[in-house]
């Protein structure tokens, strides 16, 4: 098992807090040893609701733009600030999760989000407005946080299904969040929709302080050893890496795609604001591939699986461009759903295979891995729109489909000399 060694001894120390604290974590989680389906439901609602946070603005930021009076060309500052929340929270607050209590590192989160949001509803100035945003976007990774929780409590045999069907709710927060801000916003004006979000996080704290239970992590290790250590676990943990270079090229595709596909259906489509909406709750549909992606893992078809999600993505910017050239919209529709199908098929796989190693470690596994994975969305997006303005679509195709080859070109490394077991390469 690919563990971080000297010069990073905090590993040992965990290991050794890991035993020394055993019978501790056992009662403080009630000796629960599964997820009903009604906490499975919890933590997949929560996980989503939290997430979902990050998302709002993108398709209201001409409305919130000129309430703000923020120059055009500071407008991408409004989605900008919200990533870079979520990144400083990805790597600073997720490691965390093997340090503090869960319960209340959870809390902490959501109380910091209801501040945030209330801020963002209240901003008369895009000052405020873009410092708030920042707050709500490191306090959404409460998320990152829920899910290895989850993990910890789900029995081996059933972890891929567990992790499969609390990333449907968080991978439906995502997708929902566009159409949802959309349509209260038409209705009751921008800022009711970060009111809502307020109510929905508060709600939200009473409801996990109520059914989570207590998860002591290993406080005695210390949170600057626990920083420390994420060099040593990158360099010493292959599978992370790998993982890490799937879902980071694959979310890249997902996200180059859903930058610019609004633009493309408002200049090919002369779609509207409700138009796009629509779109994009289509795409929500492959969210439902997710449990299916955690059964798949379970059965120790992890690679294979992988495999299969990479050339879905792949085949989907093909129909995209084809479905473009014909000017067909149902052929459009049907290739961001295989796309977005595909990449969350290979993150719950992905996730899943990194939440098998060391349990002592998942939280700064699950920092390293979504960090990576921010950075290369964060690219995507900053070069998608450039890339379809200069080249239109077929270039945009050709840009989320290099990422999506770069990726099965690496897939294509694993079956090449390889002497490690399967578990340091695959994750199966």
């Amino acid at each position: 098992m690919p563990l971080p060694d000297a010069p990073f001894p905090d590993a040992a120390q965990v290991a050794r807090a890991d035993e020394a604290h055993a019978s501790k974590a056992a009662n403080d989680a009630g000796h629960i040893t599964g997820l009903s389906p009604a906490l499975t439901l919890v933590f997949a609602v929560a996980c989503g609701l939290c997430v979902a946070n990050i998302y709002y603005a993108q398709p209201l930021i001409g409305p919130i733009s000129d309430t703000l009076q923020l120059h055009a060309g500071l407008a991408g500052l409004i989605m900008t600030l919200t990533q870079l929340g979520y990144g400083a929270g990805l790597l600073l607050l997720v490691p965390l999760a093997d340090v503090v209590e869960n319960r209340r590192l959870i809390v902490g989160a959501l109380f910091g989000a209801v501040i945030g949001l209330v801020g963002i509803a209240l901003s008369g100035s895009a000052v405020t407005f873009l410092a708030a945003s920042f707050v709500v976007g490191a306090c959404a990774v409460a998320a990152q946080v829920l899910l290895p929780f989850a993990s910890h409590l789900a029995p081996e045999a059933t972890r891929g299904k567990v992790v499969g069907n609390i990333m449907a709710g968080l991978l439906g927060g995502i997708m929902l969040a566009r159409p949802f801000a959309s349509v209260v916003a038409a209705s009751l004006g921008w800022r009711a929709v970060f009111w809502i979000s307020a109510v929905l996080m508060a709600s939200l704290i009473v409801v996990l302080w109520r059914v989570l239970p207590q998860r002591h992590a290993h406080a005695s290790v210390g949170y600057a050893r626990t920083m420390a250590s994420l060099p040593g676990i990158v360099w010493n943990t292959p599978l992370l890496r790998r993982r890490g270079l799937y879902q980071g090229m694959m979310f890249a595709a997902f996200q180059a795609f859903w930058t610019a596909v609004p633009l493309a259906l408002v200049h090919e489509f002369g779609m509207g604001q409700g138009g796009i909406g629509l779109f994009a709750l289509a795409g929500a549909a492959g969210a439902l591939l997710a449990p299916v992606a955690g059964r798949l893992a379970d059965r120790g078809l992890t690679r294979p699986a992988t495999g299969a999600a990479i050339v879905v993505a792949l085949l989907s910017f093909v129909l995209g461009g084809v479905s473009m050239h014909f000017h067909s919209l149902a052929g459009l529709v049907a290739a961001g759903i295989l796309l977005d199908g595909a990449v969350q098929l290979c993150q719950v796989l992905n996730f899943r295979s990194l939440f098998m190693l060391a349990p002592e470690l998942r939280g700064r596994l699950n920092g390293l891995f979504m960090t990576f994975i921010f950075i290369c969305a964060a690219i995507a997006s900053g070069i998608a729109a450039a890339v379809y303005a200069f080249h239109g679509w077929t270039g945009l195709c050709l840009l989320g489909g290099g990422f999506v080859t770069v990726a099965l070109l690496y897939y294509g490394t694993e079956f090449i000399g390889r002497t490690a077991p399967a578990t340091a390469t695959s994750g199966r």
